[in-house]
């Protein structure tokens, strides 16, 4: 989908599935109630659902998702494909030779081809999938010439993979991370996309063939679960391949192309390092007993609590901008995610992060800490904060959220 800030979105959600489910708009700033983009909305088997979602006139432009929602079996639905993008334009298009959405998700299939069916200890520890894919395609073959310079929107739509992210022998510039532009590009070499967390790459296009890979990221074992390979996306036991998998390959070649014209400048990132404090909070995020230096007595929890949708577990004022310390008492990585309110990373463990844009999606290191600062304008109502691992956030690791 494609939408521009000030637009109205009208939808019908219609479930052929055998199983209740619902919508979400990962990281589009719009209104969490009735008809919007409500999390606690059923849509049964064999019914429908309408929604409507008013984008703000100064929506920030980008790369979003939408993805199913409800609680429970938000990882089976999304590791089975259900999930698609969402571009919202920018005022002053950047001058580009191609755009290419990249979704990247992984799955596995069973003997008979369909999807496989997580074991206990994959859900505990966070799935990941046999296949890594992009756009349902396996390693597929992309064409550029010499000097074209490409917008590349990339996806992290897998349920519980990092995906360390090179593209050796390209010049690449990032120009944003999930709710929008950065005020102007930056050369990288690789990117780090946590779980629902997404990335603008600009390519210019060198002659000869790339690969675009998936390299190894260690997320963190669980007591009881190494040697499992968790994190690598690797069979048990198995050792993670130094070079990653490949996702697609770019092939460069034929006459050169003109030079692009110059990136126009993004919008400043907000100032929330100096806005006025109405609260601080710290949220501890926790694993089982016995799987995380035994926090966590009643399970995947947030301040000790597991996920129920009839307790409001965060009271804030609207208008107001708080400050969240996210606290990960376990031996691996969260990502954690506001749904309707982005956040701004102020620190990691402690230690102050020059802020760059706004996003949806934090890491929180094992053992470690990430503080945020949240500007609670423009919408009220309940929603939901949760890690984007899915099957830790179905498994309870998830809180509620009223803005009023």
């Amino acid at each position: 989908m494609r939408l521009r800030a000030g637009e109205v979105l009208r939808l019908r959600l219609l479930n052929k599935l055998a199983e209740p489910s619902n919508l979400h708009l990962h990281g589009l700033h719009v209104s969490p109630e009735g008809n919007g983009d409500n999390p606690f909305v059923t849509v049964e088997p064999g019914s429908s659902f309408d929604y409507e979602y008013q984008l703000p006139a100064g929506h920030p432009p980008g790369l979003y998702w939408y993805h199913p929602h409800h609680h429970g079996m938000v990882a089976d639905q999304i590791f089975a494909g259900l999930f698609g993008a969402i571009v919202v334009e920018d005022p002053e298009p950047v001058p580009a030779s191609a755009e290419r959405i990249l979704m990247v998700s992984d799955t596995s299939l069973d003997a008979g081809g369909n999807v496989a069916e997580a074991t206990e200890p994959e859900r505990m520890a966070g799935r990941e999938g046999a296949l890594l894919l992009v756009n349902g395609q396996a390693n597929p073959r992309l064409a550029a010439r010499p000097g074209e310079r490409e917008r590349w929107r990339i996806v992290n739509c897998c349920v519980a993979r990092y995906l360390r992210l090179r593209l050796d022998g390209q010049e690449l510039q990032l120009l944003g991370m999930d709710s929008g532009r950065f005020k102007s590009p930056s050369d990288v070499h690789e990117v780090l996309l946590a779980p629902g967390s997404r990335a603008e790459l600009l390519v210019t296009a060198a002659a000869g063939e790339s690969v675009l890979r998936a390299l190894p990221y260690n997320r963190g074992n669980m007591p009881g679960m190494a040697g499992r390979g968790m994190g690598l996306g690797q069979p048990e036991g198995a050792p993670a391949d130094p070079a990653g998998t490949a996702l697609a390959t770019l092939l460069v070649a034929g006459d050169p192309a003109s030079p692009a014209a110059a990136v126009p400048a993004g919008p400043a990132p907000p100032e929330l390092g100096s806005a006025v404090v109405a609260a601080r909070r710290q949220l501890v995020l926790a694993t089982p007993m016995g799987m995380g230096g035994g926090m966590g007595p009643m399970g995947f929890s947030i301040n000790g609590r597991t996920f129920d949708e009839n307790r409001t577990d965060t009271a804030v004022a609207a208008g107001t901008v708080e400050e969240w310390t996210l606290v990960n008492r376990s031996p691996m990585d969260h990502p954690f995610h506001l749904h309707v309110w982005p956040m701004q990373l102020i620190a990691e463990n402690g230690r102050p992060v020059e802020p760059a844009g706004l996003r949806d999606v934090v890491n929180v290191p094992a053992n470690g800490r990430a503080t945020v600062r949240i500007a609670f304008r423009d919408f009220s109502g309940r929603s939901v904060y949760h890690c984007h691992i899915l099957d830790h956030e179905d498994l309870g690791m998830m809180g509620v959220i009223e803005v009023r």
